[in-house]
């Protein structure tokens, strides 16, 4: 697939895209926010719906085998990870899930581990389930040409250790930061974890997003045999909208617990265009996604060369993953709240203020659209950032 399939300028107003429509912007503002994508989906899977359309019928959907035929073969043949069917639980949504997982391992009160920066809806899946937050702060590393994050084994020790500690929310690969976990990260995590009783529950939805030349994905089921899992084609083939995740879970008594609070969470049944999507996806999808991860590798480094310009105002962290630039904005002398309000001013670009994810020095940018307009609104950003 050629790169003319992700130049396209689709116009997405008015058809009720949060994106582009939720905030009431006017038409010229640019929208670099939340994580959808501004490309059209794999041909397959418009072609899967589109003939699901056709039957006319949309009345509620039973599961076939087929569909997680789709899932364990993707699974097994990308990644090196084996799902057994059995372990399975679909839903609606990675944070529906996540939700309904925190409800069945927890009580209220009890805390629940996170590296953060983070993903803004954990810490209000954590506080709507009445969990206490236990941070376990990503430690902030120098690199050539710009800066990564590790983490801080010590204080995951000590979080790990607390008696309140029940669960820990990994996500893998990390939004926002963008890193890659190593096996040998994953197996450190895997350890202090289970020394003391916290249950490991991983967010992969990231998963297929990785830098060319960046660390391979490691499942982390694969190094962890009682993690609960959590995983979507959503992401990666742009299908948010089609509300379709699934949980893996190899623990029998687990796996009950976490049904039963599916099942009183409301999220238990999903839609016929979820479950034709998923397999059109990972059956037919493949090609595409390489093709869409090599135009992501070009935005980035569009978005790395038009915002060093203006070094050392802003720092991008070093990406592996994702469609999300995490960018320190603390050099101009304003928070990343500020910055945002300013872009969106001044520059006519809406991105996310890093408050939102637990740190407000940062923006985050999202540079999944095509690679005209995101340097067009680079370049007006460019221009505030170094006023």
């Amino acid at each position: 697939m050629t790169d003319g399939y992700f130049d396209y300028d689709t116009d997405r107003h008015g058809t009720s895209s949060m994106k582009w429509d939720g905030n009431g912007d006017a038409p010229a503002v640019i929208q670099l926010w939340v994580a959808d994508m501004d490309f059209r989906t794999a041909p397959a899977v418009i072609e899967a719906l589109q003939r699901r359309v056709g039957h006319g019928i949309f009345g509620y959907v039973s599961v076939p085998d087929s569909y997680y035929e789709s899932l364990t073969r993707w699974f097994s043949r990308r990644h090196g990870w084996t799902i057994e069917r059995d372990k399975v639980i679909y839903t609606s949504g990675v944070v529906p899930a996540l939700s309904a997982i925190i409800k069945a391992m927890t009580s209220p009160g009890d805390g629940v581990i996170l590296h953060t920066p983070a993903y803004n809806c954990f810490f209000s899946s954590i506080r709507n389930n009445g969990c206490r937050l236990i941070e376990n702060q990503l430690v902030r590393e120098n690199v050539a040409g710009g800066f990564t994050y590790r983490v801080d084994f010590e204080a995951l020790e000590e979080a790990a250790a607390r008696p309140d500690a029940r669960l820990m929310i990994l996500c893998n690969p990390q939004n926002p930061t963008g890193r890659v976990w190593t096996r040998d990260e994953l197996e450190r995590m895997r350890d202090i974890c289970a020394r003391h009783g916290v249950r490991v529950v991983s967010d992969e939805i990231h998963c297929e997003l990785i830098h060319g030349g960046s660390p391979a994905y490691i499942p982390y089921a694969t190094v962890d045999s009682q993690a609960i899992v959590c995983c979507s084609p959503s992401k990666a083939f742009n299908t948010a909208g089609l509300q379709i995740a699934n949980i893996v879970c190899p623990d029998e008594e687990v796996r009950t617990r976490v049904d039963r609070a599916i099942n009183d969470n409301e999220v238990c049944d999903v839609n016929p265009f979820g479950v034709v999507g998923l397999q059109a996806a990972y059956d037919e999808g493949e090609e595409w996604l390489r093709s869409l991860n090599e135009y992501l590798d070009g935005n980035y480094r569009l978005l790395l060369e038009i915002l060093g310009e203006i070094a050392p105002r802003v720092t991008v962290c070093n990406s592996e993953s994702t469609y999300l630039a995490w960018v320190d904005v603390s050099g101009t002398g304003m928070t990343g709240d500020e910055a945002a309000h300013r872009l969106l001013e001044k520059a006519r670009v809406r991105v996310s203020s890093g408050s939102g994810y637990g740190d407000n020095r940062f923006i985050r940018i999202n540079y999944a659209c095509p690679r005209a307009r995101l340097e067009k609104a680079l370049r007006a950003m460019a221009r505030v950032l170094s006023a």
